[in-house]
């Protein structure tokens, strides 16, 4: 199990925040609160006043950061065993209300509906999206059986289109996996859910039943996160030693890092990850982990630079606040954030056709948090979304490869063509004390046991960033 230590000494992660009270811009406040609630046209209720104000708090930090009801608060905590009613896509809300969308979630009714990473949504049931929809459960949860239609705007479509989605109880399967010849195995990891750890160590034995394998593909397309604990757990459980991944924020406990233990279940066997746009979060900590540790090489398309972590702070009337605390690296030192992993060779989509960039990642999200080598990454630098069973063809040659687990070391970034593409370098909530209580100091054991353990958010709710519907 990997093992959560201490981050080095840094000398910025001891500052604490000022505590001085901006005792003029509360005076402005208060001014403005008494204006509006006596002199609105209409009556404003004072508690949902105060509530709007707490939101607005949050709303300008970072597309990541939020304020859930108790309601939404459940259904983050729901979303993490895979197991919900909705549709099944991850989404990040826009400004304007609408919806981007992440990734579809294998076998659910919006993969079968088909939509793409990158759609945006911008009405449901002909409804347009505003900030006012994603109260409660948002526009996309609801009874199971129920059909709703969405209007999708979609790079490279002259007109929206209408995709007609019934939901359902979504039980994901987080993992899937299966031989793809003799002696090479593939493994599909979706999502990062509770149990995805432990079911990728059952279906790897699964597929070594048969005889040790000669190399593996971790397919990560369009993942996009989940439980930072399972990537760190399946880094842990291909690598022998060194870093997994860091945090560093502003405050020590938001510091950590993880190691992995003694304990290889491929004994060294070649591994190539594949990954695109839609993989984001937990994906990228688990790929550049394994990449940085010479363990694995990246096929592919850039990753969409979700590298930073936000904790789930309770608050006594049962709603909590999400909040961006630290951000991801890699072992070797690099961010995650608004820059994503560039793969060590960039394949193209099916079919040889020029890959499609729809223009959109972390750097591109309006607010985000800045990265340290985001600079020009916005727009047609993001990667491409990679569909169909050639990128897999593509990883099982590049595995069989003489050296393919350390060739990423010694020819980093080398795309098909020759170029080199620009260096490459997660969202997480675990459960923290109430902003009232002191914050434990971080456990030194492992991640799985620690609550204040720097984690990744789930699937989230509907009212959160990324959300899960």
């Amino acid at each position: 199990m990997a093992r959560a230590v201490p981050a080095a000494d840094d000398p910025d992660a001891g500052t604490q925040p000022s505590r001085r009270v901006p005792l003029d811009e509360i005076k402005r406040y208060v001014a403005v609160y008494n204006a509006v609630r006596e002199a609105y046209v209409d009556p404003v209720d004072d508690a949902e006043l105060m509530q709007s104000a707490i939101r607005g708090l949050l709303f300008d930090l970072d597309p990541h950061s939020a304020y859930l009801d108790a309601e939404d608060a459940d259904a983050f905590d729901e979303s993490t065993t895979g197991a919900y009613s909705g549709i099944g896509v991850e989404v990040i809300q826009l400004p304007d209300g609408g919806l981007r969308v992440v990734a579809p979630i294998d076998g659910t009714p919006a993969a079968r509906a088909g939509l793409r990473s990158g759609d945006a949504i911008v009405a449901v049931d002909g409804v347009p999206l505003t900030p006012a929809n994603h109260e409660g459960q948002g526009p996309l949860r609801g009874t199971p059986g129920t059909s709703i239609t969405l209007t999708v705007m979609r790079e490279g479509e002259a007109a929206p289109l209408e995709i007609p989605v019934e939901r359902e109880t979504i039980r994901v399967v987080s993992v899937r996996s299966r031989m793809l010849e003799p002696g090479y195995g593939y493994i599909r990891v979706g999502a990062f859910q509770v149990d995805t750890a432990a079911e990728f160590q059952r279906q790897l034995k699964e597929l070594q039943a048969g005889g040790a394998l000669r190399g593996l593909v971790l397919d990560l397309r369009s993942n996009p996160g989940g439980l930072l604990t399972g990537a760190v757990q399946i880094a842990d459980d291909l690598l022998d030693s060194g870093q997994i991944v860091s945090t560093r924020g502003r405050i020590p406990i938001s510091d950590a890092v993880f190691n992995a233990t003694p304990g290889d279940l491929l004994a060294g066997a070649p591994i190539v990850v594949i990954v695109d746009a839609g993989s984001a979060s937990a994906s990228e900590v688990l790929a550049g982990a394994l990449r940085d540790n010479d363990r694995a090489r990246i096929v592919g398309s850039r990753t969409f630079g979700k590298g930073s972590v936000q904790t789930l702070l309770p608050l006594d009337n049962g709603d909590s606040v999400k909040l961006t605390t630290a951000r991801y690296y890699t072992p070797s030192g690099r961010s995650i954030q608004a820059r994503g992993i560039d793969p060590d060779r960039e394949l193209q989509p099916d079919g040889g056709d020029a890959p499609v960039r729809n223009g959109w990642s972390e750097a591109a999200l309006p607010g985000h948090l800045r990265g340290d080598e985001e600079e020009g990454l916005a727009g047609d630098s993001a990667g491409a979304v990679l569909e169909g069973d050639g990128p897999i063809a593509a990883a099982l040659a590049e595995l069989k490869q003489p050296g393919a687990a350390a060739t990423s070391a010694a020819a980093p970034g080398v795309t098909d063509d020759g170029a080199t593409p620009a260096p490459a370098l997660d969202d997480g909530a675990a459960p923290m004390p109430p902003a009232s209580e002191p914050a434990p100091a971080p456990d030194d054991g492992e991640p799985g046991a620690a609550a204040p353990a720097p984690s990744e958010p789930a699937i989230e709710p509907a009212a959160a960033e990324q959300d899960d519907d």
